[in-house]
């Protein structure tokens, strides 16, 4: 009996070490999304971190790393990365980077609103003052508003404002667990800081040389997300970088404001051209094209109306002084409409979203420059003689087919034409036009002159 056991194990034992081996599934490769953020933020910014954002969970990836180099910029493009960032089911680590960046205003709510917030050494961040044109330097919180009418309502909306940023980035630095303090002080009085005081201050978690540095920190650290705790596994993860494609970058050409207003006047003055002058196509489908571009970017930046109605108003100035006898009136009233409405266009003092005053000069001078050429277009046009119509009619010659009781019909230049005259006139008779009259020729004998001749 125990020969038969022994002989059945022995068997068994083989029968295991024959059967095919299967190993274990190979695990996912670790991901890590690399975005890059140079310059102000604005709608070609939020656009491509939400796209990138959206590259991070699709790629399952253990992390997104927002390289940041911000000087700030609009109010709503950062609220709406601040929400992608909140919405996100990856980490997101926001990174101030390379040495010599900075993280100001809308990149210090970006910042805190990140689950890893980091920067390399000489860069800084803070000044989250929100600014907007028109808003008066930011009020100590113990000063007390001074003054009536205009300036108890300019100091109302400036506390306002900063009250509400101050709520915002507080309840991030709540969220994430960070210093809210200082966040408030950063927004009521615009401090900074730089990255060993950040990290001092638990303003930031790491102090980093560069993305691999980063991602070596941070591996094996528990994040806190909405479907609970995430610990990371960065170590010697595929580096993604998520390139700027077409799309961004169209968007970020066409919402800087400075060609958005250039692409305005272009889009308006071909129209312009094409109406005044029919026929030429190209002026009209450039600037069909051009307008519609400007339209797009221009509804997408914060725009003072009043500004843009300003800079229609001047268009319309200097396109009235081209046909009409102001003696320049116009045409100076036109330029400077055109001018305050530049000044005025973007609602928005933020850093990159400016329109500098030596575009609104080049601007104005090219467009009274245009106006100079269509107005003497006009007037060169005007000298020229008439080549066509009934009136060139006046001095030839015809003959008369029919003619009775002082009218009649007469064959003039190929064409039969309505007559009426005075004299020696009958069918066969040769005659000259002498005048006209509506659509009705005058006539007279040829070789004699019209007893009366009514232009």
């Amino acid at each position: 009996m125990g020969l038969v056991l022994l002989a059945h194990a022995a068997a068994s034992a083989q029968a295991v070490s024959s059967a095919p081996s299967q190993s274990p599934p190979a695990p996912a490769p670790r991901t890590v999304v690399l975005m890059q953020v140079d310059g102000a933020i604005g709608p070609a910014a939020a656009d491509y971190v939400r796209r990138g954002l959206a590259l991070a969970a699709k790629k399952e990836a253990r992390l997104a790393v927002l390289q940041l180099d911000t000087p700030g910029g609009l109010d709503a493009s950062m609220r709406s990365i601040v929400k992608d960032i909140l919405a996100s089911p990856v980490p997101v680590a926001t990174f101030v980077a390379p040495s010599g960046a900075r993280a100001a205003s809308a990149g210090t709510y970006i910042l805190y609103a990140s689950h890893i917030a980091a920067m390399t050494p000489a860069s800084n961040l803070g000044a989250a003052t929100p600014v907007a044109i028109g808003m008066p330097s930011p009020a100590r919180p113990d000063s007390k508003p001074e003054g009536k009418g205009e300036d108890k309502t300019a100091d109302t909306l400036s506390a306002k404002r900063l009250s509400d940023a101050s709520a915002y980035i507080r309840s991030l630095a709540q969220l994430r667990g960070r210093n809210a303090e200082w966040a408030e002080q950063a927004v009521r009085e615009s401090v900074s800081l730089s990255a060993q005081e950040a990290l001092s201050k638990r303003v930031v978690n790491y102090v980093a040389q560069d993305v691999a540095d980063l991602l070596m920190q941070v591996n094996g650290r528990d994040v806190a997300m909405e479907r609970g705790t995430v610990r990371l596994a960065t170590q010697r993860a595929q580096l993604l970088v998520f390139e700027a494609d077409w799309r961004s970058r169209l968007l970020s050409v066409i919402t800087e404001p400075s060609l958005a207003l250039i692409l305005l006047m272009v889009g308006i003055y071909g129209l312009l051209f094409e109406f005044s002058s029919p026929g030429f196509v190209l002026p009209g489908v450039v600037g069909a094209i051009c307008l519609t571009l400007a339209m797009f970017g221009l509804q997408m930046l914060p725009v003072n109306y009043a500004g843009l109605a300003l800079i229609l108003l001047g268009v319309a100035f200097l396109i009235a002084e081209a046909f009409l006898p102001s003696f320049g009136v116009l045409g100076l009233g036109g330029i400077a409409a055109f001018a305050f409405g530049a000044v005025l266009l973007i609602d928005n003092d933020a850093p990159g979203f400016g329109v500098p005053i030596w575009v609104i000069a080049l601007s104005s001078a090219f467009s009274a420059l245009f106006i100079i050429v269509v107005a003497g277009m006009a007037a060169r046009a005007r000298k020229q003689p008439v080549v066509s119509g009934v009136t060139t009619l006046v001095g030839t010659t015809g003959e008369l087919v029919e003619f009775a009781d002082g009218e009649g019909w007469a064959q003039i230049q190929g064409d039969y034409w309505h007559v009426t005259g005075t004299g020696d006139l009958y069918p066969g008779r040769r005659v000259r036009v002498s005048g006209v009259q509506g659509v009705t020729l005058q006539v007279a004998p040829e070789g004699q002159e019209p007893v009366a001749a009514r232009a």
